[in-house]
């Protein structure tokens, strides 16, 4: 079966129809602007060029825009020099702290597999409560800082009880290796890339702590302006997500030759992951707010949140 009748399969054809149904020249912009970060399945929606391809008879351009994570992505979605991206659980929860002008679009329940806390292999720490007193590396605003701190409160510490080193993926990378903190909150593939070359050691899973999402968040101007459109992306990546769901070995490929990543360390992640996209439901959305109240109750964000605020309900169709 070639991909492009695969996708249309996995769709439904009312949705096809909804998919390729012709937008007026008032409902479309001249481009989508897609954020995306160094993992997931990208690489191999890129090669396929299906999100293009989607767009392209529409007279709509993609321009796909890479960053190390997701803070930085989402302010750029708020400042307006990106439309749409995809993100994990935390960083949505600090921009809407900071009024960003941001909303949920669609989302991806996670397995938990995918993100986790690591030591060097012969670190002493071999539970979440010898944490206490070590300083411990994350992303700031990322889902690995969300994960440290479901970990913490697990483990019946506090955040005062470690050192946190804020370091973005690169530079907690290099810290790791020398030594200079004792332990990293941290998403594949530098995860898996920890693993293999440096045998890290794994003292918590995400799905350890908590329930995990992913989420694809989108322009409050561009979703106001443009609702059909954000559709049309919500089921395109709902469709890339299930050819990639059974597809590993060709995303992997794609990813691997992409980035440069170890092929080893690709194929670790991408046998773990999940790439479903769903709508925003209640459980989710219940989910998410566990992760505001979490960073409100901890003074991480300087006002509590309320996460039904900015979601946009996306109905596929069936």
């Amino acid at each position: 079966m070639k991909r492009r009748d695969f996708l249309k399969l996995s769709l439904g054809s009312a949705a096809v129809v909804a998919w390729s149904a012709p937008l007026r020249a008032e409902d479309k912009p001249k481009e989508i602007r897609i954020g995306t970060q160094k993992g997931g399945f990208f690489p191999a929606v890129k090669a396929h060029r299906t999100i293009e391809d989607t767009f392209k008879p529409a007279g709509i351009d993609i321009v796909w825009v890479d960053f190390q994570f997701g803070p930085p992505l989402l302010e750029a979605i708020n400042v307006g020099s990106v439309d749409f991206g995809y993100v994990g659980d935390a960083p949505p929860i600090f921009a809407q702290a900071a009024s960003a002008r941001i909303r949920y679009a669609a989302a991806v329940r996670q397995n938990g597999s995918s993100q986790a806390i690591v030591v060097p292999k012969d670190s002493p720490i071999k539970t979440l409560a010898d944490l206490k007193g070590k300083r411990v590396a994350f992303g700031k605003g990322s889902s690995a800082h969300n994960l440290l701190v479901a970990a913490l409160e697990k483990a019946g510490l506090s955040w005062s009880d470690i050192t946190p080193a804020p370091l973005a993926p690169a530079d907690a990378t290099a810290a790791f290796v020398k030594g200079s903190v004792d332990a990293w909150s941290i998403w594949d593939p530098y995860l898996a890339l920890a693993e293999l070359k440096e045998n890290a050691r794994v003292i918590a899973w995400d799905k350890d702590v908590h329930k995990p999402n992913s989420f694809y968040i989108v322009g409050s101007d561009f979703v106001e302006k443009y609702p059909a459109v954000v559709a049309r992306l919500n089921a395109a990546f709902a469709a890339e997500g299930v050819w990639a769901n059974s597809h590993h070995d060709e995303v992997a490929k794609a990813q691997a030759e992409a980035t440069g990543v170890d092929p080893e360390a690709v194929k670790r992640f991408v046998d773990r992951s999940v790439y479903s996209v769903v709508p925003i439901d209640d459980e989710i959305i219940k989910s998410q707010q566990a992760v505001a109240d979490r960073f409100a109750r901890v003074g991480l964000i300087p006002k509590p949140v309320n996460v039904a605020d900015i979601v946009w309900k996306w109905t596929p169709s069936t």
